[in-house]
């Protein structure tokens, strides 16, 4: 590492010094692809930079960010950091309440907003407080008639910053300048799986060699493209779209928006992915659906080629020997099936992908594989700055997590809780000591809140579940949810599957349908329905999810360790889960208990044996 990449900043000068006119950022409106290179970067960042000193803002201050995917929000990020602030990227989808809590707990004095909706919820939410003094827009669309004592255009505040440069230009580069290796880089907010969202305080230490090592491991360089598309707040967004893209140079590309995500995926055909395994998911339902209304020879000729496509193509992708009648026959369905398919989904150049958040099922993972996509498992947590362990190529497993990240240590507690530490541990949790003290004890180790273990023969740490969600059956035996609800969600008619379990003597599931697959199925079986709840609830519905639950049994109960969490019972909810309503996280991870709580008739009334309540 340059001597004086200690920051954010100081890797855009490097990068300017070193590949000024390579292609930073793209970002595609009104149907055109518009592109900036790491020279036109830097001064739309230290426009801003400048723009941000002349409102006022102080040394150590926070300012939340907030919106969609583009490139000016990125710039925002980076130029704060420059002008000595401290970002902190909000969820765009997220309530008034939770807008309003992050507002106060951070203490931001200003706001930079993509567009009309987030102003509104940043107006709302700062209603009443005097922390709050400005909010920058980037979209003036709806917002002519709004009083604008306290809003100011991004690009009035950057043609500001350009005005002043002369007068400002010297305090700037002092506090570029000043930046030092352990001072804070950037404030993420947890995903409040358990409660209130934590504020983690990432340092530049922890941010740029958690980059580096992370673009050595995977051998990442100023060629890679990458698709910015999940959420800004979340920490595997920053470390993807700013770290690693700041470490090695690459571009980052921004979707027009979430609606022509997919054609835009494909336009662009990163080299470097990453999706939640929810995105995974849903591509998988979406081709099956597709599949489904083809003809009968084009579902013959699909299912064929696939079956033999998982039986050879992960071992083919990891270098391992495939007999040569094998390999011929996987290039045919590579011709036929596996690249168009790839093409459809915009897979066509991946190099590395990565898919975390939660377990992926493993026969969604193996799908990918068996395409030839280098889809591979990471573990990670905002308060690692994301890496704890990844998976070395030809060393990729379903049921694994891989070894440690480089610099990463792992041990695990007697209890079965794994434990890290490493470069990339948090500096603190804001405003919250005690939590810190909990979290990470006077040596580093920080507790992950998982269980898991450590494979004597290969090194790899196998996640279990979240450790609180690990318990046992009355009848002794081990109780894992999530393994359980991985191998539902792996049917394209389940979006959303959780289980209960822990100290009774048998399994019961909720379930939520997939609306799209489901009611694709429906059409095709001449089901009419005028609702969610009423195809929910449909007969021949709920004797299609029996189907699956019953096949899920088959393959649990082939585990020796968890074959007593075999679903007893289950019950289809009348509503999707959703973050609105507290049911899952804005990261999409379902708050078990919260749910165990607010359906707690329903949960009642399986272990009655009850047929209605």
């Amino acid at each position: 590492m340059s001597e004086t990449a200690v920051s954010i900043p100081a890797l855009l000068a490097r990068n300017v010094a070193h590949f000024g006119a390579r292609t930073a950022y793209r970002e595609k409106e009104f149907g055109i692809w518009q592109s900036w290179t790491w020279a036109e970067t830097a001064d739309e960042i230290e426009a801003l930079a400048l723009g941000l000193l002349d409102l006022g803002l102080a040394q150590g201050e926070h300012v939340v960010i907030s919106g969609r995917n583009r490139p000016a929000l990125y710039w925002s990020m980076v130029a704060v950091q420059a002008a000595g602030g401290i970002p902190v990227p909000i969820y765009q989808d997220a309530a008034v309440e939770e807008i309003g809590y992050q507002l106060d707990h951070s203490q931001a004095v200003f706001a930079i907003a993509g567009d009309q909706e987030q102003v509104d919820k940043l107006t709302e939410a700062s209603a009443g407080t005097e922390g709050l003094r400005r909010t920058v827009y980037l979209d003036a669309r709806g917002l002519r008639k709004y009083d604008h004592a306290r809003l100011v255009a991004y690009r009035d505040l950057q043609q500001a910053g350009r005005d002043a440069k002369d007068r400002l230009g010297p305090e700037l580069e002092r506090r570029r300048g000043a930046a030092a290796y352990d001072d804070t880089c950037i404030m993420l907010y947890t995903s409040g799986t358990t409660g209130r969202p934590k504020g983690v305080v990432l340092s530049n230490r922890n941010v740029i060699e958690t980059a580096k090592a992370s673009c050595d491991f995977d051998r990442l360089t100023e060629r890679e493209e990458i698709l910015a598309y999940l959420p800004m707040a979340w920490v595997g967004d920053y470390i993807f779209s700013i770290g690693q893209a700041y470490w090695s140079g690459f571009c980052v590309n921004c979707p027009e928006s979430p609606d022509t995500l997919q054609a835009d995926l494909r336009e662009i055909g990163p080299t470097y992915y990453f999706a939640p395994p929810r995105v995974f998911e849903t591509q998988l339902t979406t081709v099956m659906i597709r599949m489904e209304d083809a003809g009968r020879l084009k579902r013959g000729i699909f299912h064929h080629f696939m079956d033999h496509a998982q039986k050879v193509g992960p071992r083919i992708l990891d270098g391992e020997p495939v007999a040569m009648t094998d390999r011929l026959k996987y290039r045919l369905g590579e011709l036929l099936v596996y690249g168009p398919l790839k093409n459809t989904m915009g897979f066509s150049r991946i190099r590395v992908g990565y898919t975390a958040g939660e377990a992926i099922g493993p026969e969604i993972f193996d799908f990918y594989r068996g395409l030839g996509i280098n889809l591979k498992q990471l573990y990670g947590q905002t308060e690692a700055t994301v890496f704890i362990t990844q998976q070395p190529d030809n060393q990729v497993r379903s049921d694994t997590v891989g070894v440690p990240s480089p610099g990463v240590e792992i041990r695990i507690s007697e209890a079965g809780e794994v434990y890290y530490r490493s470069p990339g541990v948090f500096v603190e949790y804001f405003r919250n000591p005690e939590s810190t003290a909990d979290t990470k004890d006077a040596d580093g180790w920080v507790a992950t809140g998982d269980a898991g273990f450590i494979e004597d023969s290969t090194g790899h740490l196998r996640i279990i579940d979240r450790a609180k969600d690990v318990g046992k059956l009355a009848g002794g035996g081990m109780f894992a949810p999530k393994y359980v609800e991985n191998k539902l969600k792996f049917f394209p008619n389940i979006l959303e599957a959780v289980v209960f379990g822990a100290g009774r003597e048998r399994c019961m599931a909720f379930l939520n349908i997939d609306l799209n697959a489901v009611g694709n199925w429906a059409e095709r079986n001449n089901l009419s329905y005028s609702s969610y709840q009423e195809l929910s609830q449909h007969p021949r519905v709920l004797e299609m999810l029996r189907e699956h639950v019953a096949e899920v049994n088959e393959s649990v109960a082939q585990d020796d360790m968890l074959s007593g969490c075999q679903v007893h019972r289950f019950c289809v909810l009348h509503k999707q889960l959703d973050a609105d309503d507290g049911e899952l996280t804005r990261t999409q991870k379902v708050r078990r208990k919260v749910i165990g709580e607010k359906f707690e008739d329903l949960v009642k009334a399986l272990y009655a044996g009850k047929d209605e309540i």
